[in-house]
């Protein structure tokens, strides 16, 4: 009789492709997806514990599905994750209904834990980059390919460090062989992952690695995260040479504060980052670059948040991630007295947002007239006419639905610029002027 899993997700694309391997390492031990945590016979939490706002989220989840395991007593419940990691044996006096807690690096171990009734398996698991999981993959046009696992930067705010341990690299020609077999599988796009991807060290350095997988037949290439502090020239040069690699980059600032900076641990500044942001669109013209922004990191002055403000006006990014500052029990920033009040946090996010949306707004309608490759990844969510895809400077655009298959290559002309999003047509199918 086949078994049923159903897995909850929370946080970053790293936790969205463990759930994928989740489900791999599961069906090998006859394991088939729920529709439904109702119908499952194992419920997976895969945990994040970057903010308390995502831990709060998996916690509240944790406590409705209190009434399942009450009702099928033969129901088992795990909790993977950062948050299994960060809490370990905490999870179960706080859900004692919980049976097993997986940390991020023992996924390998969730056939065996199950055998028992109960389980923690929390190692640091050093050799991790030597295994291989398979992965049951969300797309059947585009993967995400775990290139390195943990993080050595110690950021002051982040527990990263703590919950993935330290950095270690998998061999190229593991990852290589991954990629081959998704190229003989039809894949068209892979996004590789890593807390700092810049610091991939094994066999090559990471534009090393680029310029293999360029030669592996795969038609895009993107990755992430990068640390500002390890974008070297070589990579640069890389984004510039390769035609695999997508005209995109996700650069976290984090603060335009040279002493936030400082107290964060990022060891750059802001005209580090600046020069290498010029270095960029320099090299690779037309690229898109992201961000992520910090506000109210523990001493930050209104004179530090309008150098972050500043510092957006300067660079003009092509989109934005921002937090509220996330007090972290066990990371130093944490144990910092000049705390900022919610309040604080909340005005500095609410004035800073709509800057942003001002200047992607701007910087996307400079895209309209032109045409644009596209990938198509399947119907728009807000309109079923429509299709949504990506530009290769990762933009979402939609057009009508022609009746492209998910991974089919358009050139798309835009006609119509918003703050998240393009509207375009086919450009093979616009009539010619008159």
């Amino acid at each position: 009789m086949e078994k049923l899993v159903f897995i909850y997700t929370y946080g970053c694309q790293m936790n969205v492709h463990d759930s994928e391997k989740i489900r791999g390492v599961l069906s090998e031990k006859g394991y088939k997806t729920a529709e439904t945590p109702e119908e499952a016979d194992l419920i997976v939490f895969n945990t994040c514990a970057i903010r308390a706002k995502a831990e709060q989220k998996f916690y509240s989840q944790l406590g409705r599905i209190k009434f399942l395991k009450q009702a099928n007593k033969d129901l088992k419940i795990a909790v993977a994750g950062c948050a299994a990691q960060d809490a370990k044996q905490k999870i179960f006096r706080r859900a004692p209904y919980v049976d097993y807690v997986i940390g991020p690096r023992n996924i390998q171990s969730l056939p065996e834990l199950l055998l028992d009734s109960r389980g923690l398996f929390v190692t640091e698991n050093p050799e991790i980059a030597e295994q291989e999981f398979p992965a049951q993959r969300d797309s059947a046009t585009k993967a995400w390919i775990t290139i390195m696992y943990g993080c050595n930067n110690f950021c002051t705010y982040c527990i990263v460090p703590y919950t993935r341990g330290r950095e270690v690299s998998r061999p190229s020609n593991s990852i290589l062989a991954e990629i081959g077999q998704l190229v003989n599988k039809g894949y068209r796009e892979v996004t590789l992952l890593g807390q700092n991807v810049n610091s991939y060290r094994s066999d090559t350095d990471f534009p090393g690695l680029l310029r293999l997988i360029d030669r592996s037949g795969i038609h895009r290439v993107r990755f992430v995260t990068s640390h500002p502090r390890d974008l070297s020239a070589d990579l640069i040069k890389a984004l510039s040479d390769l035609p695999s690699l997508c005209e995109h980059i996700h650069l976290p600032l984090q603060s335009g504060s040279d002493k936030i900076l400082s107290a964060m641990n990022r060891r750059y500044t802001y005209a580090d980052y600046l020069a290498r942001v010029t270095g960029l669109r320099n090299s690779v013209p037309g690229i898109s670059i992201t961000t992520d922004v910090i506000v109210g990191f523990p001493g930050e002055t209104e004179e530090d948040y309008e150098l972050t403000v500043r510092a957006l006006q300067e660079i003009e990014f092509d989109g934005l991630f921002a937090f509220k500052y996330s007090r972290r029990n066990g990371t130093r920033a944490g144990e910092l007295d000049d705390q900022l009040s919610e309040e604080q946090k909340n005005d500095r996010l609410n004035r800073l947002l709509p800057l942003q949306e001002e200047i992607t707004l701007r910087k996307n309608r400079l895209l309209e007239g032109l045409v644009l490759e596209v990938m198509v990844e399947g119907p728009s969510d807000s309109d079923p006419s429509r299709l949504t895809g990506r530009t290769r400077s990762n933009k979402i655009v939609t057009i009508p639905d022609s009746g492209e298959e998910e991974g089919a290559l358009v050139r798309v002309e835009i006609r119509l610029a918003r703050p998240h999003s393009l509207e375009g047509v086919r450009a093979d199918l616009v009539p010619a002027p008159v």
